[in-house]
């Protein structure tokens, strides 16, 4: 009988896995995966337990009905230090949970990434009385839907109640996961924004993106994004519409996407232990997700910028005040948003005078919907546009406009193809504007030569990029554009609104990444936040 597949957290297929079959206690049969994951045995249809290991996974033990029409998809977990917290997101005071898979005793502890880490205390150490006790089990099926439920596997006890409670201050936390025996080391991050308004300036956290390029579980919105293969991967280039010649991942249409859930772990958000806030940014995701989004925070601390930060969930159920706040700083890639985050802001700024700062790129480009508590679902099909890639062209609309309006009403600026991957220095157009005041910079100058960026290193124009378009509002200014190859280089603008309000754009993921070593861009951003904060 083909019972079905076995394969890893990210669905690629695992051959050699030794499988038992028993029935009341009896063995039945033994198997071994094929090279494609494959588990055939010689079965009758029934209940069985479940009984896979691999070298280097932890074990799984499963009592399931096995038919022989319906293929089950086993998960086996390699033994490697991970996490994530949930919510992903609380407010100072409330409590939150973190969840471990743990091979070996370990401890667990809480930073601040601020201008520094900042140890703010230890939390647990997290072990039980049997052995791998704290090693997790993946459970079968679309776990990138419906997320893993880490907890400790000891009902009867206390002991380990994974919770912890957040601190007064706002601010990006990373809780630290060290192995005793082998040094093994992990983080995740963990926003706390303020039980009340502190600052004059909120500061936005992209979880929603962060949570898009998650491909634990072998799904994310730009690996099969609609659902999972039929089997595990065995060659991506192949098995994956991704890479397949004619195709995309965004072929199906909305409606058949399947919800990602944030109760997962991302590599990509990890920060390795020794790493300072002014190192570059290895790493091709974590160049524009969490790790990116912390050295922003650092340069705001270093210039003295009081902040209360937020994540995008708490922008979308109004946990977010807009109206405490005189400025809404959103930054690096804040590529996903729903149609109420966007609503709220664009009404706030333009109907009762807010100013938004964007040092981002490619932001509000893909509409989001909030299916609960701990799942979106993401609506990057691309309707009307037909340009290549579904990207947003001169002239043409973006996907965020598949749903709703260009974001250039709102930023100034949309994303274009043009300049995507490549990175280089801004040139001054505009002297006059206040943006440029007291940097010594003329037109024709160029700025953000530095970058801590690795991905697309160069300048602070770069990785993907904004500019101006028919729906950008009729006040918008130019004032310096990035001198990538053609005209893809992003273009930096400002305009005001009849309310009073402002709004200052940059167009670039990379700009936040040169703050800290490039002294014109650092000036540039403290001539906007100065402004913004002072009047």
């Amino acid at each position: 009988m083909h019972v079905g597949y076995v394969s890893d957290e990210h669905y690629v297929a695992l051959s050699g896995v030794d499988i038992e079959f028993e029935r009341r206690g009896e063995l039945v049969t033994t198997a071994r995966s094929t090279a494609t994951g494959r588990i055939n045995a010689s079965i009758e249809p029934g209940r069985y337990v479940i009984t896979l290991r691999k070298k280097g996974y932890t074990p799984s033990q499963q009592a399931l009905d096995i038919d022989g029409e319906h293929r089950v998809q086993f998960r086996l977990m390699p033994r490697e230090l991970l996490g994530y917290a949930s919510p992903i997101a609380v407010r100072s005071g409330e409590q939150g949970t973190y969840h471990i898979n743990a091979p070996e005793e370990t401890q667990v502890s809480l930073w601040r990434y601020g201008e520094r880490k900042e140890r703010i205390r230890l939390l647990d150490w997290h072990g039980e009385h049997g052995p791998g006790a704290t090693a997790q089990m993946l459970p079968t099926g679309d776990i990138a839907q419906h997320g893993v439920d880490w907890r400790s596997k000891n009902p009867s006890s206390a002991v380990h109640r994974e919770t912890l409670r957040a601190p007064g201050r706002s601010g990006l936390y990373y809780i630290h996961l060290r192995a005793k025996r082998s040094g093994a080391f992990f983080s995740f991050p963990w926003v706390v924004a303020p039980a009340a308004p502190n600052e004059r300036l909120a500061v936005l956290a992209s979880t929603m993106t962060w949570n898009a390029y998650n491909n634990f579980g072998g799904r994310s919105n730009y690996v099969a994004p609609d659902a999972l293969p039929e089997r595990p991967i065995v060659d991506p280039h192949k098995e994956l519409r991704r890479y397949r010649p004619g195709e995309g991942p965004y072929d199906p249409p909305n409606d058949a996407y399947r919800p990602l859930s944030y109760r997962r772990p991302s590599r990509q958000l990890h920060v390795p232990e020794e790493v300072r806030a002014t190192d570059p940014v290895a790493g091709r995701n974590e160049s524009h997700l969490a790790p990116a989004e912390w050295r922003f925070l650092a340069w705001l601390e270093r210039e003295g910028f009081g902040y209360d930060l937020y994540a995008d969930d708490q922008l979308h159920d109004a946990t977010l005040d807009l109206d405490a706040y005189d400025t809404l700083l959103i930054h690096t890639h804040p590529e996903y948003w729903t149609r109420e985050m966007y609503d709220r802001v664009k009404n706030w700024v333009h109907d009762r005078g807010g100013n938004l700062v964007y040092f981002g790129g490619n932001g509000i480009n893909c509409a989001v919907e909030v299916v609960d508590e701990h799942r979106l679902r993401y609506l990057t099909h691309d309707g009307d546009v037909t340009n290549s890639g579904g990207r947003a062209g001169p002239g043409d609309e973006s996907r965020f406009d598949a749903v709703h309006e260009s974001e250039a009403n709102l930023l100034g600026v949309v994303y274009t193809e043009t300049g995507i991957m490549s990175a280089a220095p801004y040139e001054v157009i505009d002297d006059t504007h206040w943006a440029v005041a007291d940097t010594g910079l003329a037109a024709g100058d160029r700025f953000g030569m530095e970058t801590l960026q690795e991905r697309c290193a160069g300048g602070a124009s770069g990785h993907e990029t904004d500019k101006r378009s028919e729906a950008s509002p009729a006040t918008t200014e130019l004032i310096a554009r990035g001198c990538n190859s053609d005209e893809g280089g992003a273009e930096m603008v400002s305009y005001d609104t009849d309310s009073g309000g402002e709004v200052f754009s940059v167009g670039s993921i990379t700009f936040p990444l040169s703050l800290l070593v490039d002294e014109e861009c650092s000036r540039v951003a403290k001539n906007v936040l100065d402004r913004f904060l002072t009047e």
